[in-house]
Order: structure tokens, then sequence, then C-alpha cells
């Protein structure tokens, strides 16, 4: 472990969320940290995002579920889990005992379920924050709530107003108005927006006719949408002062000073974590030394710092 650099914070606040450090890892892309722990010292990162869990079990979509792409890769996953209960029940209690944050993703097919999940989460030990996923493409009901500004904005406050935990809304790019949304989950009392989920598109096997995900269309993910995140980052920080967390393709030390610059206060790494396991650490561990290098004594020294217009800096 390189040695740290004197005088840098790395502690930043969501909202009503503390995290030791702004680098967490993604929902469905580091199992339920147990699968990770061989590889990853996971106690050391800022927070630990398990997969997404529903209200009762899903066997998920058809295969294929996932297939490489060029820059990255297509998921259609369909949110297999052993539902809130078994999550409860067996997860829990292991997350709990890591001593890092534990941040919840829930999705729910309805409105009322997404307020039951998060009411029954509520007060349980070892859950820092939920995060409201509100944006998968892959599967049918929850991504409505990501793309309906109104729709968004009361899901977010009815679920705010049945716990005292940090909310986190999980927005999607595949939307006309990214600050919109954005607007409408600060409205609604979000403690802090995480963006972006994955891009909808499709593979094809053109001799089969055939596509080649069983659902037909699914998510893309890793550094082939790493500037549409960018871009969203950016809009969403002109837009709103909730703190928002970036995802999308970060994989280096780089991608994480770039989404801060661009407006994020903390970032989740995802599809990385699938061809590096230990990226998450690499980037922990430089991460003083870049902020060091940038000028600044804490992460938000750099946060929201992109200079645009006639003032552009090389």
């Amino acid at each position: 472990m390189p040695p740290a650099t004197p005088h840098i914070d790395l502690t930043v606040q969501l909202g009503r969320l503390h995290l030791p450090n702004p680098i967490l890892v993604a929902s469905g892309t580091f199992g339920y940290a147990r699968e990770m722990e061989g590889l990853v010292d996971v106690r050391r990162l800022g927070g630990i995002l398990p997969k997404t869990i529903t209200q009762e079990p899903r066997a998920g979509n058809a295969p294929w579920r996932t297939i490489e792409t060029a820059a990255g890769m297509l998921n259609s996953i369909g949110l297999d889990n052993d539902g809130i209960e078994a999550f409860v029940a067996h997860h829990l209690p292991y997350l709990a005992g890591l001593g890092v944050p534990i941040i919840v993703s829930i999705a729910g097919r309805t409105h009322d379920e997404f307020v039951r999940m998060t009411a029954r989460l509520d007060g349980l030990h070892g859950i820092a924050a939920i995060e409201l996923n509100i944006s998968c493409p892959n599967v049918s009901g929850g991504v409505d709530f990501g793309t309906d500004a109104a729709m968004c904005e009361r899901l977010v406050a009815d679920c705010r107003a049945v716990t005292a935990t940090p909310i986190i809304a999980k927005l999607t790019p595949n939307v006309k108005s990214i600050p919109a949304i954005a607007k409408a989950a600060a409205a609604g009392g979000a403690d802090a927006i995480s963006l972006v989920n994955t891009c909808l598109g499709m593979a094809i096997n053109w001799r089969k006719r055939r596509p080649m995900l069983g659902n037909v269309m699914g998510g893309l993910s890793g550094p082939a949408i790493k500037p549409i995140a960018l871009r969203a980052v950016y809009q969403a920080a002109q837009a709103v002062e909730t703190p928002i967390i970036g995802i999308g393709g970060i994989a280096t030390m780089d991608d994480v000073m770039e989404f801060f610059v661009a407006g994020a206060t903390a970032v989740q790494l995802g599809t990385v974590n699938f061809y590096n396991p230990k990226a998450s650490i690499e980037v922990r561990d430089a991460l003083p030394a870049a902020l060091a290098e940038a000028g600044a004594t804490c992460v938000g020294d750099i946060v929201g710092t992109l200079v645009t217009g006639n003032d552009r800096r090389p």
C-alpha cells in the first residue's frame, strides 16, 4: 500500500450520509461482498452497494443475460435475487459486520412496493442508506419512476417519509432531460442522486437473425458510456444542489477525478469489478496524491470545478 499523502481529508457528506471516502462499488457488480472479500479489502471502501433486492424473489430474465461489447458490457440480468426477507435474514448480518457503510439498493414494481420496502428496512442495523433503483432498463415497472418527473418526486418523498435512513435516487440516462428528473428527485427530498444507470442497447447475431440477449435489449455499461455519464453528472450538478454520485465507465484515478470536476461528490465503480476486482482499492489508494496534485486538501475542493466558456483551460 502506498503511503498516504498528509493533510488530505477523504471524507464526504451526501446529505445526511457520511462516508469515510468517496469510492464505492456499484450494485450488481460486487455481489453481497462475500464474493469479493478474498480479493479486495472491502473494509477500506467508502461504501458497498449489494445487488438490488426486490420485495419477492426474482428468477431474472432468460439467458443469455450478459454480452461483452467492444468497450463494455450489455446485461439483462433482470434483478435476479432472493427477495427482501432473505436479504435481511441471510445477507445483512454479514454486511453489517464489515464496518463499512452499506447502501441497500431496492427496486419495486409499484409505488407502494417501493414505500413498503423502504419502511421494512428502516432502522435495521448496518444500513447506512437506501438507494431507490428507479432506473433499471431490464425490468418492467420501476424504471417508470425514473423517467417521469412527477412520479419520481412523489416516490422519493413518500419513501423519505417512512424512514430516517438517508435516501439516494438512482437515475437513468434514457430520458429527454436529466436536469428535470434530478430536480424532481431533489424536490422529493433525496439526500443524494446517483447517475447514471445503464444505457439501453442491444446486440445481434446477424447470421442467425437473432438478438444475443434473451430479453432482446439490455443495459450497456463500462467505458463506452463514460462520456454519457460525465455529461449527465455535469447537467445534474448545474440543476440541483443535492450531492451527486457518479457512475458509468469509471475504472481509473483519472476517471474518478473527471467525475469530481464534473460535479460528483462520490463515485461508484461497476463494470470494472468484473475484469479488475482490485480497481476500487487501487483508486482509493491513489486518491490522496491526485487531490494533492490538484491543490486540494479534501474532495470538496475539486467537486464541480469544471471551467467552461471563454475561460476554458486545457
